[in-house]
């Protein structure tokens, strides 16, 4: 599902990334930990198209589902990115102004799917993930663990094959992040996506399929 080869990144003089090799299954449930400064969200961004890697000396190369990463464009990384990634982040970047049913259905409307098919569909999701009496509730009248799920159906809308998170319970109570944990994986035996997860969080790193530790810009198992 995701192979990543020789990853290094530089921020100024600073090496983040030193040569992350990856290899990730389809459906497996991976739990990326490490401590603060360790590459962990630059990792995530790189292997989730929100920013790329240095070039080297030595082959570099990302394939998510077959397809060569480093080979797109800037247009036909963003079409990849919509219709195939999904993303859920600490602070989980609901619009304010719009509803949870509205937010949901951005990315598919970006997509240029039909808004009446989109709009099924993300009441579909809504309910499935306990918020069928909040579509039309705006992200201030949401709890924050409500908020999160939110997020959860706005990455799910376009039915993507990998889900990138970033700390996604780092900013919920202790029950709303055991709720979120089990959530992936009710999520991953529903759908069958690929979940990777960076967390400080110990009891969802451990829960994972797989736990990578990284030290000092590089991955071991």
């Amino acid at each position: 599902m995701i192979h990543a080869k020789n990853i290094h990144k530089f921020y100024d003089q600073l090496e983040v990334l030193k040569g992350v090799d990856l290899h990730i299954q389809k459906g497996e449930i991976v739990s990326i930990v490490g401590a603060s400064g360790a590459g962990k969200t630059t990792l995530l961004h790189i292997l989730g198209t929100l920013d790329k890697p240095e070039k080297s000396g030595k082959e570099t190369s990302l394939t998510i589902n077959g397809e060569n990463i480093l080979g797109m464009n800037d247009k036909a990384l963003s079409k990849f990115r919509n219709l195939n990634l999904g993303f859920i982040f600490q602070f989980h970047q609901l619009l304010p102004e719009f509803t949870a049913l509205e937010n949901v259905c951005i990315p598919a409307y970006i997509a240029g799917k039909k808004p009446s098919e989109t709009e099924i569909e993300a009441k579909k999701l809504l309910k499935y993930l306990g918020l069928g009496h909040r579509i039309n509730h705006k992200p201030n009248e949401l709890s924050g663990g409500e908020q999160q799920r939110v997020a959860v159906a706005r990455a799910l809308i376009n039915k993507p094959d990998v889900i990138f998170a970033d700390e996604p319970s780092g900013n919920l109570d202790t029950h709303s992040a055991e709720n979120l944990h089990q959530l992936f994986f009710q999520l991953r035996d529903e759908f069958g996506q690929t979940f990777v997860i960076v967390t400080h969080n110990e009891d969802l790193a451990n829960m994972a399929d797989r736990k990578l530790v990284m030290v000092d810009g590089q991955v071991s198992n």
